[in-house]
């Protein structure tokens, strides 16, 4: 069968990882996240430690909003050197063999893949600062602040890094995964993939 590609973008507690970790299983493909940091820093001859504090999770959300829309020669940096080698990472793998990508960026850097299925998982506010507070051990107060942190960060690296579209307007699919829990979120994904690819 020819290779598909799933790319996963979500809202931060809005249980990503554990849907792709679920869809892998079901569908028994690989499935892409910081694999794709690890083979980045390998590839750069840098440690997962040094580019890991530049992955999008850790980006300011100010610095990320102050930089162009678009990188030229004169503003290049590292942050821009591990996006260009993610791309890279995450092309080779859709080119290889099906796969889940999360993250990163997928949904627009295999924008032109023709077996391509993107989806975004969201859920309520409130649900995401629960999980936080419960995985994390974090109070209501840091839970609240982890959360909106980080989905501006998201948000400003795709913007960044996609010429200002944010992370809902290459999706195909949008599921409440408060709603559907994460196994159910999964069967979803996994059965549009049959009905399309199969």
């Amino acid at each position: 069968m020819e290779n598909y590609v799933i790319t996963i973008s979500r809202q931060y507690g809005a249980h990503g990882r554990s849907v792709a970790q679920k869809l892998s299983e079901i569908l028994d493909i690989a499935f892409w996240d910081r694999d794709i940091v690890e083979g980045a820093a390998a590839r750069m001859g840098k440690t997962i430690h040094s580019v890991g504090d530049l992955d999008e999770q850790e980006m300011s959300a100010y610095r990320s909003a102050l930089r162009p829309s678009k990188p030229n020669r004169a503003s290049y940096s590292i942050s821009d050197e591990l996006f260009d080698t993610e791309s890279s990472i995450i092309r080779d793998a859709a080119a290889l063999d099906s796969c889940i990508i999360v993250g990163r960026c997928g949904d627009y850097i295999l924008r032109d893949h023709p077996r391509r299925l993107s989806v975004y998982l969201y859920a309520d506010t409130e649900k995401r600062i629960e999980y936080c507070m419960s995985s994390f051990e974090l109070n209501e107060k840091a839970a609240r602040k982890k959360v909106r942190v980080i989905d501006r960060a998201r948000f400003n690296y795709h913007r960044r890094y996609t010429a200002g579209l944010s992370e809902r307007d290459l999706q195909d699919m949008m599921l409440d995964t408060g709603r559907f829990g994460v196994e159910r979120t999964a069967e979803i994904i996994a059965e549009a993939v049959r009905r399309l690819f199969f």
